[in-house]
């Protein structure tokens, strides 16, 4: 490769000449992180710094502006000041990838800033239902951009998903139990939502027990969804956890994963920053970028 050479890497073009892109002999992936502030946005920001195919260039909050990022993440060689304005942030670094670790009410204005500005958001807020996904699809085609919404980023819940997928196949009886911290928001989980619809989608809606059950307590059997019943509890102590349980004839299968801390999601966000850039439209789930 030449100076002034240009390397076309999914739908972005890279100039050699543009030290900004290309580091060490290497081209580097430009990335902004939204929640900066936040205990998952500081692991995502240490989590890109550390990363050598991906370059931290804008921190976002608006709490904790104009705090240097390298004393919140405790790394050395670091310049980089949390900023509170997203479309002057992503203005100035020239950022590709815009991780989002926010609010359901943020994540949506924060998202429709980065596809104007032709960045790829990056989105790890949950929350989102189905009307949101949908404005999204829509802004994704209008701006020509790319959007990738993913439930959970550890790696191994997405296996645990992609295993309960699969199981339905031959087992139709379901249930999800979703453990976290008190401190969540939402429930039930996005994982536990995305993982009662992907086995939704291979054994069809149908009713699961008695049919002349009763409930005592209204919500006793858990929150249902095409017969899937999901239950969610909230705790201090927890972080993040799941089980899904299949019931058939004479016996249980149970997947179960456990977050014992933040850093179990880094591995795959910083997957999601160098695969999404291959990817057009909205993809949804971390699974697709893995190629299951």
């Amino acid at each position: 490769m030449t100076t002034g050479e240009r390397i076309l890497m999914g739908r972005f073009l890279f100039t050699i000449s543009e030290k900004s892109y290309f580091v060490g002999g290497k081209i580097m992936i430009r990335v902004a992180v939204s929640g900066a502030f936040g205990r998952m946005g500081r692991e995502v920001s240490k989590a890109v710094f550390q990363d050598e195919k991906l370059e931290l260039v804008a921190a976002v909050d608006i709490t904790g502006a104009g705090e240097r990022i390298a004393s919140l993440i405790d790394v050395q060689g670091c310049d980089i000041v949390v900023e509170s304005n997203l479309n002057a942030a992503l203005l100035s670094s020239r950022a590709q990838v815009l991780v989002d670790f926010t609010q359901p009410k943020s994540a949506m204005g924060n998202i429709q800033t980065a596809l104007k500005n032709g960045v790829i958001p990056v989105v790890g807020t949950t929350g989102i239902g189905p009307d949101e996904i949908a404005i999204i699809t829509e802004w994704c085609s209008d701006l020509k951009g790319t959007c990738l919404l993913c439930p959970n980023f550890s790696i191994g819940a997405v296996l645990m998903m992609k295993f309960a997928e699969e199981t339905a196949r031959y087992m139709n009886h379901c249930e999800i139990i979703e453990l976290h911290h008190d401190q969540k928001l939402d429930a039930p989980s996005g994982t536990a939502m995305r993982t009662a619809q992907m086995v939704a989608a291979v054994r069809g809606s149908m009713k699961q027990g008695h049919p002349d059950e009763e409930e005592k307590l209204i919500g006793a059997r858990g929150a249902d969804f095409e017969g899937i019943r999901i239950h969610s509890v909230r705790l201090p102590g927890y972080v993040a956890h799941q089980e899904v349980i299949f019931g058939g004839l004479g016996q249980t299968l149970t997947f179960r994963h456990d977050s014992i801390s933040r850093e179990c999601f880094m591995p795959g966000v910083v997957l999601a920053c160098k695969k999404i850039i291959e990817h057009n439209g909205l993809v949804i789930g971390l699974d697709i970028l893995m190629g299951l």
